[in-house]
């Protein structure tokens, strides 16, 4: 490259020009960066191809001079005329310049990822509505390639890249790999840049401990605490299980299932099996995936305390200013850490993106440990594509997966009812041979069930139940039922539903802890998000008939801790049925199992029925096409990317609108809002503080003047009267849930 092409300017804090950067050293590092990455999974000369050819397209004099006009680095009176009509792109450029140099074999599927390292990946086709923004369109459209820089042209040609590093399969193979690499790219690009102009940013990443050092401290943290615990049956079980999963974690890579019933330890026994397997596998980091954010701080502290406060970056939207470092930030962009505590919804959507900054991770799932947290909450509605990735993973990226589960759902490919479940090939108990053993052992809990599944009590019946105990949660399975049931309770009775604030919701669960702690008198009314890993210990737990996953978790917020011989559950069919959708399917599986041959609920062989016949009774296991739409047209290599990342949506917000509410002291943080504007540090403040309602309990709340829309998309809750230090955001009395507007 003889000419002194430029991919980047910056200013100096004088004003001056710094030294630019060049494109030469851009393209070459970027390259470089993207093969080191993508060795990891074998396909390092594709990543060192897309890196290289990303900017080409700024090889071109045109886009030369629109740089120097746009920045001000240097003024030239042609160029500025030309360029005033907007911004001119440069990374389609490079994609049609890999399609000719490669051929359209090898040159597409880099086209994808060079044409979208900064808007993301397209769509192949309009068909699904992308119009003049897919790639087909873009591609064909009159674009001169000529003048690109005959020495980048010939780089270009140096380094095509060699074969795929294996023979695609059916279905979502490709379209993963092309994703990956993706990834590999927009990172190199990033960090490269960054490098360039903000050389102070650059050098607070890294400097992480290995996962050696990491076992080291987490073995010192163990002896500890067993030298300080009592010796008592349980935690005997809690070391049994520790032992097994180290002993587990030296087997070869693949699935494995830790099926162990709450309170058996689960959450320091998979990081000792995550740790020992990453020991024997060279493996880079461990991935902790959660499915609510309610319980991600307390599995992350119970982390910390194990390996470190600076080894564990947390990244889900709930995580506070004040918890953040800079160095964690960074590390939150592309997953550059040893330990990666995160929820589902970030997870699985990540894996099917198109965005850049949603992909930038992906290429650090590679050689992972990833523990799935609670994995019977995985959609139904998504399993077969969530399925078919995992195990891409395991077979073509180094990861490893651990289902952590106290109710272990049936993923393994079978015959269902003589049909195929296309599930996971193979996986294996870490507990083997003593898993019945291990339930005996820890059971803890009587459960009653009512003697008729079909007739519902009244709520004036279960508060008078209720009363009788001093120590009593009960679970409901919507937020309505637990307003009604609240209400007939004594004043001091403690409420916990989505209609609460973050903030707020952890607030009223460490008073509960502390009111236990103490044992007081302690009665609590709650909505099912309670359930899922959130460390509180009742002698008594009531709860409204469900799927029988439910009532597991419900369970296991009772006698948690086995002070008791055993403790108290009482399932009771509420006057209220759960909402339409998949709480109903579950709570209708549920009662057809019970009803045909009465058992316990919590009777570990009830379970694979039971997921055996909620997957088979599910409308669809991959309900937006998410495989169609991205199993490549083997003719044009035709991938729909965007579309496929639209509809993987885990939580359907088209239906929701999320409110900023008065609670506690954050006046001062939504008045800086009002007058400031949504700045990124003050908005990631306010999400603690806020509340997602259903469309036509906002419509509500605006007619009613409670609400105002301080700035664009932005709505605040506009005087604390509309939110109730006990029950959260109140909506009108005649409230009603979204199934009762279905006609």
């Amino acid at each position: 490259m003889q000419k002194k092409y430029i991919a980047h300017v910056k200013k100096q804090k004088d004003g001056s020009w710094e030294m630019p950067h060049l494109l030469k050293e851009h393209l070459s590092n970027t390259g470089k960066r993207a093969k080191l990455l993508a060795d990891k999974f074998k396909s390092g000369s594709w990543g060192e191809a897309a890196g290289y050819a990303h900017d080409v397209g700024k090889g071109r004099l045109e886009w030369q001079k629109y740089l120097k006009s746009k920045s001000g680095f240097s003024y030239d009176e042609e160029a500025h005329l030309e360029n005033q009509s907007g911004r001119l792109h440069h990374a389609i450029h490079g994609a049609k310049l890999v399609e000719k140099e490669y051929g359209k074999s090898f040159g597409r599927l880099l086209s994808y990822i060079i044409a979208g390292h900064h808007s993301g990946l397209a769509d192949w086709s309009s068909a699904q509505g992308a119009g003049n923004s897919s790639l087909n369109s873009r591609l064909n459209s009159q674009l001169c390639i000529d003048d690109i820089d005959k020495d980048i042209v010939e780089n270009i040609k140096e380094i095509k890249p060699s074969n795929p590093p294996w023979q695609f399969a059916a279905g979502l193979d490709l379209s993963l790999w092309i994703r990956m690499i993706y990834s590999t790219v927009v990172d190199a690009d990033f960090l490269d840049t960054e490098e360039y102009m903000d050389i102070e940013q650059a050098s607070a990443r890294g400097g992480y401990a290995s996962l050696p050092k990491l076992q080291v401290n987490f073995n010192n943290y163990i002896g500890k605490l067993e030298s300080n615990a009592a010796d008592s049956p349980t935690n005997r079980i809690r070391r049994q299980v520790r032992e097994k999963c180290i002993e587990k974690g030296k087997a070869e890579q693949g699935i494995y299932s830790l099926a162990v019933p709450t309170g058996g330890g689960k959450t320091l026994s998979s990081l000792a099996f995550a740790l020992e397997h990453g020991m024997k596998h060279n493996l880079d980091r461990i991935i902790y995936v959660i499915p609510y954010t309610s319980i991600i701080e307390q599995n992350a502290n119970v982390l910390r305390s194990a390996l470190g406060d600076e080894q564990v970056i947390e990244h889900h939207s709930n995580i506070g200013v004040d918890e953040e470092t800079k160095k964690s930030r960074l590390a939150a962009e592309n997953w550059d850490a040893p330990i990666i505590v995160t929820t589902s919804v970030q997870f699985y959507e990540s894996l099917f993106a198109a965005k850049s900054s949603r992909c930038r991770k992906l290429h650090n799932i590679a050689r992972s440990v990833v523990i799935l947290d609670e994995a019977q909450l995985v959609p139904v509605e998504y399993l077969l594509p969530i399925l078919e990735t995992m195990q891409l993973l395991v077979d073509r990226y180094g990861v490893s997966f651990v289902i952590s589960t106290a109710t272990q759902p049936t993923l393994q490919k079978r015959k269902i009812n003589e049909e195929t479940f296309n599930g996971l090939n193979r996986v294996e108990d870490i507990m083997g041979e003593g898993l019945d053993d291990l339930y005996r052992n820890l059971k803890r809990v009587r459960v009653s069930l009512p003697s008729d599944l079909h007739t519902s009590e009244s709520w004036d019946d279960i508060a008078s139940s209720l009363i009788e105990h001093d120590q009593v949660l009960c679970v409901v399975s919507d937020r309505k039922s637990c307003r009604d049931l609240h209400a007939l309770l004594p004043e001091d009775t403690y409420h916990l539903s989505a209609l609460m604030c973050g903030q707020h919701r952890s607030d009223v669960i460490k008073k509960i802890k502390n009111e236990l702690a103490l044992n007081n008198t302690v009665r609590v009314i709650s909505t099912q998000l309670v359930e899922a890993g959130v460390d509180i210990d009742f002698p008594v737990v009531y709860r409204a008939l469900a799927g029988l996953d439910s009532i597991a978790q419900a369970a296991g917020r009772c006698n948690r801790e086995g002070r008791l011989p055993f403790g108290e559950l009482k399932v009771f069919v509420a006057p209220h049925k759960p909402p339409v959708g998949f709480l109903r399917k579950t709570t209708g599986v549920t009662m057809a199992l019970l009803s045909e041959k009465p058992a316990d609920p919590l009777a570990r062989e009830l379970f694979e029925k039971y997921f055996s016949e909620l997957y088979m009774k599910a409308v669809s296991l991959d309900s937006k096409d998410i495989t169609s739409l991205l199993t490549p047209d083997w003719v044009e290599c035709g991938v729909n990317f965007r579309t496929a990342a639209e509809r993987f949506k885990l939580i359907d917000d088209s239906n929701q609108k999320t409110v900023i509410v008065r609670y506690g002291d954050n006046e001062v943080l939504i008045n800086t809002l009002i007058t400031r504007g949504p700045e990124r540090w003050l908005m990631r403040k306010l999400q603690r503080y806020t509340v997602n309602v259903y469309l036509h309990e906002f419509n509500q709340l605006l007619l009613e003047g409670a609400v105002e829309e301080v700035s664009p998309h932005v709505f605040v809750l506009k005087s604390k009267e509309n939110y109730s230090s006990i029950t959260g955001l109140i909506i009108g009395q005649n409230e009603l849930e979204p199934e009762d507007y279905i006609i």
